[in-house]
């Protein structure tokens, strides 16, 4: 729903800019206080503030229950994966090597279009950092986890990405997905051979071996290893089926978006009081499960959810007035990807599809439903645009730490791991000196039309 008064006032945007500068020069310049989530919270709140009082008073009132909603369903996803699979505890002696360490990430780009980017990454991240915590250069383990597991394996189904199951949600064939295994392949497998040679060179400036049985010779370890708490596999697996059924019930009985939102919020408690009700406080302890990480991102998030409203509200209006005009599938792929890099990836996505779904329908003179993305798919003009809107929401919210969900989470429980991780700018200069190139080649290959 649109505000009354058109655009926003560019005023509105600040308190987003701002925020945005606070998630970035805040642990550098106030750590201690930056450190505590009260007073995260504290700052959120009077960013959030202005945002709210003219949303109120301007007919922006659904926006701002609209987003909120969309914050409540996110968290509530995020939660469920982080405590059902905080009650997964891989035991026994691993190698943090290099060969190891690269297969964790592999299977983890592979798992992340399974199980999600979140699940995949509150699964195995655990475990990567017990296999390596006595190496003294982890800071690169978890941010190649972050570029892959978190990010870009979460590519080939609906299930990998919250933007590409609304997309299904839309009407996207649950299988339309996989033709994107060109792009899933390329930018997953050049990050593993890179990664592979940092952690090669890395290993060899510590001048000694890994801790644990020697490369190769993980089974002949003297504790072997075991998996407990495997009953939350079965709650893990509900928490996939419920997000699945729950889009294919809405769609055929034409649930109302909050009725959706509705079960599945319900839906993920219900889980999550299954998974906290059958696991040992052992296992949770062995795992070294916390509340703070979650508590962090509830708490960051919020202000972004709320402070981004007058932002994609103003890329929706120029959007339908036609003074954004795209028709070239870089273009999409670029604009989707920059913006889900800083906005949440999932409202990007859909405002740059009804951008697409506009300009498609333009060219051929006809009406497209931008809440049927499967009409945009009858012409290759929109197979292309959605495929660049996909590429640039899913990978590029590996960004920055807030691109996507389970990124902050990764930092939180890395930190909380005494890995020292490096702030919002010092990840950007990662991202940026590995990533864009890697852009830039996606960009060439597959998106240059």
């Amino acid at each position: 729903m649109a505000l009354m008064s058109g655009l926003p006032p560019k005023w509105t945007l600040i308190p987003f800019g701002v925020y945005l500068l606070v998630i970035a020069f805040a642990p550098l310049c106030f750590g201690r206080f930056w450190g505590r989530n009260r007073n995260k919270l504290a700052l959120s709140g009077g960013l959030i503030l202005p945002v709210v009082a003219y949303l109120l008073g301007s007919n922006g009132a659904p926006l701002l229950v609209a987003s909120l909603k969309e914050y409540a369903a996110f968290l509530a996803l995020l939660a469920a994966l982080f405590v059902i699979s905080g009650g997964i505890h891989l035991r026994g002696s691993l190698a943090g090597t290099p060969q190891v360490n690269t297969a964790f990430l592999g299977l983890g780009g592979i798992l992340a279009s399974m199980i999600g980017t979140t699940g995949a990454s509150m699964l195995l991240i655990r475990p990567l950092l017990r296999a390596n915590e006595k190496r003294v250069k982890r800071t690169h383990l978890v941010i190649f986890f972050i570029f892959i597991v978190s990010n870009g394996g979460g590519m080939l189904t609906p299930l990998g990405d919250p933007p590409l199951f609304l997309g299904f949600l839309r009407g996207v064939p649950f299988l339309w997905t996989l033709r994107l295994v060109g792009p899933w392949a390329l930018v997953n497998g050049v990050l593993l051979a890179l990664f592979w040679l940092i952690d090669q060179a890395a290993l060899k400036g510590e001048g000694r071996e890994p801790p644990g049985p020697p490369t190769g010779k993980v089974r002949e370890a003297k504790v072997p290893l075991r998996l407990e708490g495997v009953l939350n596999i079965l709650w893990l697996l509900g928490v996939l089926a419920l997000n699945s059924l729950a889009g294919l019930m809405a769609r055929r009985n034409h649930w109302s978006d909050d009725l959706q939102k509705l079960v599945l919020v319900a839906g993920m408690g219900g889980l999550v009081g299954l998974s906290l009700g059958t696991t040992p406080r052992e296992t949770r302890l062995a795992n070294r499960f916390t509340w703070g990480p979650i508590a962090e991102v509830a708490v960051v998030f919020l202000g972004i959810f709320v402070t981004m409203v007058p932002a994609l509200e103003s890329l929706r209006v120029l959007g339908e007035a036609g003074r954004i005009r795209m028709d070239r599938p870089w273009e999409y792929f670029w604009a989707s990807g920059m913006l889900s890099s800083f906005l949440d990836n999932a409202p990007t996505y859909l405002t740059f599809a009804s951008l697409a779904s506009g300009v498609v329908g333009g060219l051929h003179q006809v009406g497209l439903d931008p809440n049927r993305l499967d009409q945009l798919l009858r012409y290759p003009e929109g197979t292309a645009f959605l495929a660049a809107i996909s590429c640039g929401s899913v990978f590029m919210g590996a960004n920055t730490y807030i691109g996507n969900g389970p990124n902050f989470m990764v930092k939180a429980i890395a930190e909380e791991n005494e890995v020292k991780m490096p702030g919002f700018l010092g990840y950007l200069a990662w991202s940026g000196a590995i990533l864009i190139p890697l852009y830039l080649g996606l960009t060439v290959l597959f998106f240059r039309g």
